[in-house]
């Protein structure tokens, strides 16, 4: 009883950030469709079939690095430790705009309910940013809240999914008319651009692979089946949310929502009405992206510790005033600078679906990063299975980077990881090239 428990706070903590992605990246790619709900259902599909090859590559690290490291431990193994700044600064990227994305977001499912607050819509979301950073500053207690509202979106989620399947469809209610197909011979150009814009939804498939670290008490074996029960585990919710929540927005004939609403909003309040129901669903949704915030500002300023600590006598790589803690044990310099670089996105960016085109881009240069060093690593060791796997892997998420860098959006982002990589880089080399690099993915 007492390891389930363990396992299932863990998972479900580890959950709050791919989950809550559910909640914008269905949008997005329907928005990249410009509003084509035959074609949805496609789209997601490739979307989730390419989340679940990059899974196994990250299941891959799981097994051979059960104390964690994930990405950048992989790749200093394959091609030696320099090249781990190229995952460390896409996470520092992605980290960052999964603050300002996920509090734009959850101001978004404010808004739903309360149209009166659309006029203060950036306001909104700045006062969030600022608020999950002072609840992240009194301690990690948070935690439990994570997994909490994971499981409440779940079971709220499925319960909509489910009313809007078993409802009467868009064509019973309204004019009479069919509702749109789920399939249809869609072309192949929307499709492909609207691909990356849904691969939001991939963000945070690495969390497990770095969480297991926290699993100190545990020893590798223990680790490893935690890891991978938890990666595949959000994999199942996360594609299982998406493909239902597709499909029950294609059932009910619910397109491209209005100016101060979400998609899932007009979804939940299509099958349940605008009663309590609804509000508890919007309440909820907007806990679990605030969560997602929460563990972003955690691991965000976790690395900048690890990498202010790092080398002779903690001469580290960024200021040391990023490796201090307060009284509850946070890096509060980190956070700060986190909410300073978050806050300045939601200022610019506005709303969500402005911010989504630049996010998944840095999450997946760390991506063909740890599918390139995966793919070394199995070559090294004979395992042609995995190696075909791996390079399958490297070749989707390569492509998804190649439709990302024609968008100005995508290559903005893109240039932003390979600066933050390229500058950590060069302090490292001033520094001595000292040991340690790939462990700070894990801090």
């Amino acid at each position: 009883m007492r390891r389930l428990v363990v396992f299932l706070a863990f998972a479900f903590t580890v959950m709050a950030d791919p989950v809550s992605s559910v909640a914008y990246a269905i949008e997005a790619a329907l928005r990249g469709l410009e509003g084509d709900l035959s074609t949805l259902v496609p789209t997601m599909a490739v979307i989730v079939a390419v989340i679940a090859v990059i899974a196994t590559t990250y299941g891959e690290l799981i097994r051979r690095f059960p104390s964690g490291g994930g990405g950048p431990e992989g790749v200093a193994a394959a091609f030696s430790e320099g090249w781990a700044f190229i995952p460390l600064g896409a996470l520092l990227v992605d980290f960052t705009l999964t603050v300002a994305v996920s509090c734009a977001a959850g101001a978004s499912a404010l808004i739903a309910y309360f149209p009166g607050l659309a006029g203060v819509r950036t306001p909104l979301g700045l006062a969030l940013v600022a608020l999950v950073a002072g609840v992240v500053l009194l301690g990690q207690t948070g935690r439990v809240a994570f997994a909490v509202a994971t499981v409440l979106f779940i079971v709220l989620g499925g319960s909509v999914i489910a009313l809007a399947l078993l409802g009467d469809p868009a064509g019973a209610t309204a004019s009479g008319s069919a509702p749109p197909p789920f399939l249809s011979d869609a072309a192949l150009g929307p499709l492909l651009l609207a691909v990356p814009l849904g691969m939001a939804l991939a963000t945070g498939v690495e969390a497990p692979s770095n969480a297991i670290a926290q699993l100190s008490d545990l020893d590798d074996r223990a680790r490893r089946r935690y890891g991978l029960w938890t990666l595949w585990l959000m994999i199942g919710i996360v594609g299982g949310l998406t493909i239902g929540f597709t499909v029950a927005a294609i059932r009910m004939g619910v397109g491209t929502p209005p100016e101060n609403s979400t998609l899932l909003a007009e979804l939940a309040r299509h099958a349940v009405g605008d009663g309590v129901a609804f509000a508890g669903f919007q309440g909820v949704s907007a806990l679990l992206l605030l969560s997602a915030a929460a563990s972003s500002y955690l691991a965000g300023s976790g690395v900048l510790k690890a990498l202010a600590t790092l080398g002779r006598e903690g001469e580290g790589l960024v200021p040391r005033a990023f490796g201090r803690v307060n009284r509850f044990l946070v890096p509060e310099w980190g956070v700060a600078l986190v909410l300073l670089a978050a806050a300045s996105l939601v200022a610019a960016g506005g709303r969500e679906q402005r911010l989504v085109p630049y996010y998944a881009v840095a999450v997946f240069a760390s991506f063909l990063a740890a599918t390139l060093a995966c793919a070394r690593l199995s070559h090294r060791d004979r395992r042609r299975g995995l190696l075909a796997l791996n390079l399958l892997g490297s070749l989707l998420v390569g492509l998804v980077l190649a439709v990302n860098a024609t968008r100005v959006d995508g290559l903005v982002a893109l240039l932003a990881s390979v600066v933050v990589a390229g500058v950590l880089w060069r302090v490292w080399v001033s520094r001595g090239r000292p040991s340690g690099v790939a462990g700070a993915g894990v801090a």
